[in-house]
């Protein structure tokens, strides 16, 4: 095994660059140590322990054995955090389920997955009554029992480390399809700890730090977070959800340095009256990926912090760059155990100054995704020569740092989601009177894009606000459209597909649920 101490400060000796040796040693060495407040509630090393040894017995009660899968739709809770570090310990595969999804995206996630359980909060026991779960049993967490109460008086080592391999798929995460269905990222227990490694530096995080977690644990964003007390002297302080109207005093109870930004977050704070933010406060740094070099100084005038952007995808273990230097509106330069090459459409390099496609290698093993789930053909797509195609473009300037310009694929990033039209289209492609649609991404206020969709029916039309609520049962609200437009027809290519660059992305002629809500 290579190592590579230079890329990852935090290694130990003879780690070989995993997730559970680490949690294991980090839950046991310190019981009484805080790792997570989450509101008001202290989540200890040795609570953790006695949790997941709770779970491993409940795993056992349903008879799973290393390697199944179970799927989980929780939304942020103690509760949750506890089962993550158990499937991580047990060598099962987590399968995270946004809490956002309806019908149809449901079913075919159960279904594609094949997990063993299905795990759900009270909250969606209605919601998913009537869907075809596949093989899931669908099930709520065990509540904590009498005889629960004799084990915690145990000690807090008596959970069960299962020898689980860096390789070993640790979660199967969903992100968007573009021109087909979404793609199940077979990602591993080494690539969750390059992830964490790499949020420590992106962060620029120092012990003593506090980073703040409202980022939902079915995204890669808020799951990399959890591991991070146990590589840095940080703790996390977690909330249920993003809320504007409680963000600064959540700040200043928790004293956080950390922001993760994503999906319109600083849009959002920066919309807030600026009596609402306080003089001062503790945040450092805020990380992600979106601002504008135009609205790069404003946010950091305005919030008082310095800006971090970053470029990944959950296929390279979540991020590829960091800036490191505050240059506005640049994604950075590549992370030390990343190599980026812009390729042309003939897949020869090009200049500084033009656009090309991103494509990572690494000189750490496993930093790549090995398969998509059942999907060999994408698999193919994505991994040419040992290289992970990204289907994203950026140019490169004459200093070497790397500028976002956008997606090849037809998809759109709404509120922090990758978004598939072909997933919006074929579900209004269900409605009777529909004949053909197209969804398409426009420039949003708030976050990255609005959805419009384009509508050519088939006789008498149907009023928006009636699509709008069929739609509204039928798909995640970040998939919902925020403009439609009539069309009275498409202009298509010889394959049938719509020639979506052809559509206006102009919005003024195009109904707006959200104008209509307003007024």
């Amino acid at each position: 095994m290579h190592r590579y101490p230079e890329y990852f400060a935090h290694r130990h000796s003879n780690d070989e660059l995993d997730c559970a040796p680490l949690l294991a040693t980090g839950l046991r060495r310190d019981p009484t140590r805080t790792i997570v407040h989450f509101e008001d509630h202290a989540m200890t090393c040795e609570e953790a322990a006695r949790q997941v040894a709770r779970l491993q017995r409940w795993f056992g009660e349903h008879g799973l054995v290393q390697g199944d899968r179970v799927a989980v739709m929780l939304g942020n809770s103690p509760e949750h955090i506890h089962l993550i570090y158990a499937l991580h310990l047990s060598g099962l595969v987590w399968v995270p389920v946004n809490t956002k999804l309806r019908a149809a995206g449901l079913e075919y996630l159960l279904q594609h997955a094949e997990p063993k359980l299905f795990v759900i909060d009270d909250e969606f026991d209605a919601l998913t009554a009537e869907l075809d779960c596949g093989t899931a049993l669908r099930t709520h967490l065990p509540a904590l029992k009498a005889d629960d109460a004799k084990h915690a008086s145990g000690t807090a080592t008596d959970f069960a480390t299962p020898a689980i391999g860096v390789h070993d798929p640790l979660c199967i995460i969903y992100t968007s399809g573009t021109t087909g269905a979404p793609k199940g990222v077979v990602f591993t227990h080494r690539m969750m700890r390059i992830a964490s490694e790499a949020a420590l530096r992106v962060a620029d995080v120092r012990d003593g730090d506090r980073l703040f977690l409202w980022e939902p644990l079915c995204h890669i964003g808020g799951a990399q977070m959890l591991l991070l007390p146990f590589l840095a002297n940080v703790t996390l302080h977690a909330v249920p959800r993003f809320s504007a109207s409680q963000f600064w005093q959540q700040i200043g109870r928790a004293g956080a340095t950390q922001l993760h930004y994503l999906g319109g977050v600083l849009d959002i704070l920066m919309q807030l009256p600026a009596n609402e933010q306080p003089a001062s406060h503790t945040l450092r740094v805020a990380w992600g990926a979106g601002v504008s070099a135009a609205s790069w100084q404003p946010i950091q005038a305005r919030l008082n912090v310095s800006l971090r952007e970053c470029y990944g995808m959950t296929e390279c273990s979540s991020f590829a760059t960091a800036n490191l230097t505050g240059k506005a509106g640049s994604i950075g330069r590549a992370l030390p155990w990343i190599d980026i090459d812009l390729l042309d459409e003939n897949g020869q390099p090009v200049s500084n100054g033009e656009a090309g496609e991103i494509v990572l290698s690494s000189k750490v093993d496993g930093t790549f995704l090995p398969a998509y789930l059942k999907n060999p053909e994408a698999t193919r797509a994505a991994l040419r020569h040992g290289r992970l195609h990204t289907g994203d473009r950026a140019r490169r300037d004459a200093d070497g740092d790397l500028f976002f310009i956008g997606r090849q694929t037809d998809s759109m990033r709404v509120r922090g989601e990758n978004v598939s039209a072909w997933e919006i289209e074929r579900v209004f492609a269900t409605h009777p009177a529909i004949r053909v649609c197209a969804a398409i991404g426009v420039a949003s206020a708030i976050g990255e894009q609005d959805i419009l969709l384009d509508v050519q029916f088939r006789d008498e039309p149907v009023a928006w606000p009636a699509l709008h609520a069929w739609a509204r049962e039928r798909l995640a609200s970040f998939q919902l459209p925020r403009y439609y437009r009539a069309a009275a027809g498409f202009e298509l290519t010889a394959s049938e597909r719509v020639k979506k660059h052809l559509i206006s992305r102009d919005t003024q002629d195009a109904w707006d649920r959200l104008a209509t809500v307003a007024q």
